[in-house]
């Protein structure tokens, strides 16, 4: 599946820039849903990209701390260091019951203003990030800096890059795709795009596994009338685009299109310093699709090495000096039927019956009510209709309130009240209690009336038939933590087992680069040891 290559021309090797003080590009890669479980794991065992990666500066237990542990809010975190608290991005969607368009939720990156459009057939947006990113940051200082976005989903390359970035693509279900206007399509992306659509005509045989991964296998019965799964090898028909995306071949599509866009606009080679920033998605949608420990994962993950090793060995040649920062949005947890399996009693799917959905029919049915008086999911954050009257939305708050909180797989139910309250955490994430992650969250305009938290290894997912068995989302750790790595030619290795959040990425990259941000501004502290960088006097 060593996709990458075949897109481009093979990299010519070229003398390596002499190092200087600040690197000349910041690459800064998310890899959607990798866990520090699922890093511990492969890391012994990879030795492409990651065994690279792994000779810097790694945290193997950092922490996405928020309660949201979804994807937008997770990218939002990497370059603004900044909580969803700060940032506004509290959730891959949230509900805003005053729009006048039928369609009440809202998608993190879209611009729901733009008529005739709703939370799935949108218009890709940066409108909802409240902060700058690093990109901004750095055209601040540095006028003539580039910033660049590849990613594999929309939210990823708007979260990680903001306002006015240089080139933005990212996959928008058939091709690569940008919101940015007004500009000429790079020759990189019509070769990416020619090249992508040519693989996906053809069909895809099975992969053979290596050893390690058939060693995985096993055939796993999947609850909900979803596809059993566990030793599945990525074949796919030919035009199958659903299972292109779930399947190691997006990942090197992706890192492909960076590289392109990399040589074509001479990254890291300008006046100042530039950055590129990458979102793998595959992780994510094969954890999904699948789960995170079968056969498909362990392909999964061979596969991002190498391509990953790949694109490194492609810097290498092209630039020399550069720094990468990798991490993820979020992390992720294995399928309960197989959980179970391994002896983990307490694995369970959510029951339907305390969907917002559900719980809103029941209570309208109590009261007497007509139409939706609850919005939102079966956890996270749950929305009361505005239209009651004030005594009528007191009365099912306060019946749905009781609702959740005596239900069997609810750990906690937190109001906005409660949450607005509560001071933002002053220690480290691995000791912040459940209302101060779900705290780091809460956004007083954006967040519903109050918030479900499941308990520990509930899966929030029912009905499997639609093709995803697995998921994140919780408080819980098994989705909080993620690797961090910074990596620099000439820098020694150090694994640090200190759980720091993803917020101290911005000020460390800005520390190597001698970019300064004003005290205050973001959640995030700058790591001393990351490779390079001078902090300022705290």
């Amino acid at each position: 599946m060593r996709l990458w290559p075949a897109l481009l021309l093979s990299a010519i090797a070229a003398p390596a820039a002499a190092q200087s003080p600040p690197p000349k590009l910041i690459v800064a890669i998310s890899v959607d849903q990798l866990s520090s479980d699922v890093f511990d794991e492969y890391r012994p065992l990879l030795n492409g990209g990651f065994a690279k990666l792994g000779r810097g500066t790694v945290f193997p237990h950092a922490y996405q701390g928020h309660a949201a542990s979804e994807t937008c809010p997770g990218h939002a975190t990497i370059l603004t260091g900044s909580h969803p608290a700060r940032n506004g991005i509290i959730a891959n969607n949230w509900y805003d019951l005053s729009q006048t368009r039928s369609d009440k939720s809202v998608y993190c990156a879209e611009d729901e203003r733009v008529a005739g459009t709703s939370s799935s057939t949108y218009t890709v947006s940066p409108v909802h990030l409240k902060v700058p990113t690093l990109g901004e940051y750095m055209k601040r200082q540095w006028p003539a800096s580039r910033t660049v976005a590849v990613a594999g989903k929309d939210r990823a390359a708007v979260m990680m890059t903001g306002q006015r970035p240089d080139q933005r693509w990212y996959w928008n279900g058939k091709t690569f795709a940008t919101d940015l206007k007004g500009s000429a399509t790079p020759q990189s992306v019509i070769s990416a795009r020619t090249a992508v659509a040519n693989l996906v005509a053809q069909p895809q045989v099975a992969l053979v596994p290596p050893a390690l991964c058939a060693t995985k296998a096993g055939v796993v019965p999947v609850a909900g009338g979803g596809v059993p799964v566990g030793a599945g090898r990525f074949e796919r028909a030919a035009g199958d685009l659903s299972l292109f995306r779930a399947s190691p071949a997006f990942d090197g599509a992706t890192l492909a299109l960076a590289a392109g866009l990399v040589r074509e606009m001479q990254l890291g080679k300008g006046a100042a310093p530039d950055l590129l920033a990458v979102g793998l998605s595959a992780t994510d949608y094969v954890g999904h699709r699948y789960g995170t420990e079968g056969q498909e994962m362990c392909l999964q993950m061979l596969s991002l090495d190498r391509d990953l090793g790949d694109f490194l060995t492609f810097l290498d040649r092209e630039l020399g000096d550069y720094a990468v920062v990798l991490t993820a949005d979020h992390g992720g947890k294995d399928i309960p039927e197989r959980e179970r399996l391994g002896g983990l009693a307490g694995a369970a799917r959510v029951d339907p019956a305390i969907s917002a959905s559900n719980v809103g029919k029941a209570l309208a049915a109590r009261f007497g009510l007509p139409g939706n008086l609850l919005y939102g999911s079966n956890f996270g954050d749950i929305y009361v209709d505005r239209s009651l009257a004030a005594g009528q939305r007191a009365r099912v708050l306060a019946a749905a309130l009781a609702t959740y909180r005596a239900h069997p797989q609810v750990e906690a139910v937190f109001t906005n009240e409660q949450l607005a309250r509560t001071p933002m955490p002053a220690t480290t994430p691995d000791k912040w209690t459940l209302i101060e992650r779900a705290r780091t969250s809460f956004d007083a305009k954006r967040s519903g009336d109050f918030v479900v938290l499941l308990k520990r290894d509930i899966t929030p997912i029912a009905d499997t038939k639609g093709g995803y068995v697995s998921t994140h989302g919780s408080v819980w750790d098994y989705d909080r933590r993620v690797p961090i790595i910074f990596w620099r030619p000439g820098y020694p290795a150090q694994s640090i087992d200190l759980p720091v959040q993803t917020v101290v990425i911005l000020p460390s990259v800005a520390a190597m680069l001698g970019l300064p941000i004003a005290a205050g501004g973001i959640d995030g502290q700058c790591l001393s040891q990351a490779p390079g960088a001078a902090c300022p006097a705290r």
